[in-house]
């Protein structure tokens, strides 16, 4: 074994325990829900999870998963096109496509494969991609390889800033093909693309749009379609990716909604589709019934909605000041990254887990503790958890 390979990262990661940013794992014992058992700790209340429709424990998605490995077995066994794939993927991917508007999708095993191997597939040199500043850092990397990949353009427009959009694609006019790359809801921010906007400078400019909806899927519109639906606007998006690890079940997985021709060219030529197992069977059945759950139970995206502009408006009445916005993702600014890791330290003590974000994941001096609601919360859950952030808020001098 290389020791100074070991002595280099052993250095690094004591510098990070002595900044007090040092992350550490913690173990469940339970499955994901509302509260759930950690070890060591006993029963927590979640804040801190994506599983924004409480799908994670429901019976009907869990014994799907369950009837599908017994039907199908473990896996593949290799990639989709040299062994064979499964119904299962075929009819998941027809419900994804049906549920977020599009013709359309290919499944990934994860929504970061889905966005890698999205870009570098159908941009080519002469290409322009242009993304928002504060894009998931899925989005970014897959830009990045594809201009290590292809030579394309590639830009970076101030977040939410339509001007600066605009003035980039207009320098861009003589690019072969123009993509603009969004997050649907920005997951640090819990703050909703300007869609409607989008949709029309992309076809002021003869752009490809393309939204990454990993926040919005099960969680924005009437019935949880997403952003889309939510500015009225389904049918109406070229590229929709996300995630099946949220609101769709909360296990692993991820997509690329589009039209057949984008799909179909996926199939050929996408790296991560053509060199990966598919989505193990267990998960494309169990992701499968949460869509299928959804769609008959609308009532439960309206309790998320519920759940989280209650408990917006009694963390603000509390005396926090939580960034402004209408999404389950409420992230109270506090400062430096050190600060909001002993703030997630202090509310775990109080039986509240909900996890602080510093620098790099966000910019300096705006790290935050970011909670994240669920439909399966009760009255009584975010009370308790509201009672818990007024107690660690006066500790730490953020309230009075």
């Amino acid at each position: 074994m290389n020791q100074n390979f070991v002595r280099e990262l052993n250095a690094t990661l004591d510098q990070l325990k002595a900044d007090r940013v040092y992350k550490t794992l913690n173990h469940l014992e339970s499955p994901q829900a509302a509260r759930v058992r950690m070890e060591g700790r006993g029963e927590v209340i979640i804040l801190s999870s994506n599983n924004y429709l409480g799908l994670c424990d429901e019976p009907a998605v869990v014994d799907a998963g369950i009837d599908g490995l017994r039907k199908f077995g473990a896996g593949t066994g290799s990639v989709r096109f040299i062994c064979g794939t499964f119904t299962v993927h075929r009819e998941l991917e027809a419900a994804l496509a049906r549920f977020v508007g599009c013709e359309s999708s290919m499944s990934y095993v994860s929504a970061w494969n889905a966005n890698e191997g999205l870009t570098s597939t159908i941009v080519q040199e002469g290409d322009f991609v242009v993304s928002d500043a504060l894009n998931h850092a899925s989005i970014i990397d897959s830009i990045r390889l594809a201009k290590a990949i292809t030579k394309c353009t590639t830009a970076v427009y101030k977040h939410g800033d339509l001007d600066d959009l605009r003035a980039k694609l207009e320098g861009a006019r003589s690019a072969r093909r123009r993509l603009i790359w969004t997050d649907g809801v920005f997951s640090m921010e819990g703050s909703i693309a300007p869609l409607p906007d989008l949709v029309q400078i992309a076809r002021d400019h003869d752009a490809v749009l393309i939204v990454d909806d990993s926040h919005a899927t099960g969680v924005l519109g009437e019935r949880g379609r997403g952003t889309a639906e939510h500015f009225g606007l389904l049918g109406e998006i070229d590229v929709i990716t996300s995630t099946l690890g949220k609101a769709l079940g909360g296990a692993a997985g991820g997509f690329t909604a589009g039209p057949h021709a984008l799909t179909d060219y996926l199939v050929q030529r996408s790296r991560p589709q053509l060199f990966s197992n598919a989505l193990p069977p267990t998960v494309a059945a169990s992701a499968l019934a949460s869509v299928e759950f959804i769609e008959r139970h609308p009532e439960r995206v309206k309790a998320l909605r519920d759940n989280a502009r209650y408990f917006r408006e009694q963390i603000v009445e509390a005396g926090f000041k939580p960034l402004a916005g209408e999404t389950p993702i409420v992230p109270i600014i506090v400062g430096e990254t050190a600060a909001a890791i002993q703030m997630s330290n202090l509310l775990l003590d109080e039986g509240v887990f909900v996890t602080g974000f510093g620098f790099p994941v966000v910019p300096q001096g705006e790290a935050r503790v970011r909670c994240q609601i669920s439909a399966a919360h009760t009255k009584a859950d975010l009370d308790e958890a509201i009672g818990a952030f007024k107690r660690v808020g006066k500790k730490l001098g953020l309230v009075g």
